[in-house]
């Protein structure tokens, strides 16, 4: 996590450090690195790769927006948080059925569950940081991020362009800034709230970058 992030949630004591503590391992150069089919060099992209790139960012900019939604929603108790929940899950399916052209039904199934786990087990650490339960932070915290390394694994086996390594890293940190951002929310952080988004917001769409470039390399003339 960018070190302003730990800074900021060092003064919440356990909590923040056990939200902190498995990303411990990740390069500095994990939150910079770009995709080189990024905007510098959207010039050169054919109609169709563009196209491409559009739908993986607008999949994951919707996962950062639902998410966020439903931090709101349900914090504060809102009438539409079933329905918020409901329209999250629903993205989650969507980024399944995004790889099912290339990888088949089964690849873009699993990866729909493993994604839907995401969701649900993070409903779980945040249920953890309301009540304030450590111990049921520790073991929420703990599946979360291996739901994270069978994401990685998963799309990795797929793609000899998605490297396992990068992908855990970009999962961890999506985790820990949504982390983040539930924390920024319980103590009416409200700036810090929406500076976390925006960075979890760029983070995915570099996520998008590297899953969209992947297919680009391993299937270049579906994309001329």
């Amino acid at each position: 996590m960018n070190n302003r992030w730990m800074k900021w949630l060092l003064p919440y004591g356990l909590t923040a450090l056990l939200l902190v503590a498995p990303l411990s391992a990740i390069p500095a150069e994990a939150h910079t690195e770009k995709s080189h089919h990024t905007r510098d060099h959207k010039g050169c992209l054919s109609p169709k790769a563009a196209k491409l790139f559009e739908k993986w960012q607008k999949l994951w900019i919707e996962h950062a927006l639902w998410t966020n939604n439903y931090i709101v929603s349900n914090l504060e108790g809102l009438d539409n948080k079933e329905q918020v929940l409901a329209r999250l899950l629903r993205n989650q399916r969507d980024i399944g059925d995004a790889i099912k052209p290339y990888y088949g039904e089964v690849a873009g199934d699993q990866l729909g569950k493993l994604l839907t786990e995401h969701i649900m087990t993070g409903g779980k650490v945040f249920a953890a940081l309301q009540s304030g339960n450590e111990a049921d932070l520790q073991q929420a915290n703990k599946a979360w991020y291996g739901n994270a390394d069978e994401i990685a694994a998963l799309l990795s086996g797929l793609n000899p362009h998605w490297s396992e390594k990068q992908l855990k890293d970009l999962l961890y940190q999506h985790l820990q800034l949504t982390a983040a951002d539930v924390v920024a929310n319980l103590h009416k952080e409200w700036e810090q709230s929406i500076h976390i988004y925006d960075d979890g917001q760029d983070h995915l769409i570099l996520l998008a970058n590297v899953l969209a470039e992947g297919i680009l390399k391993q299937f270049p003339d579906q994309f001329k």
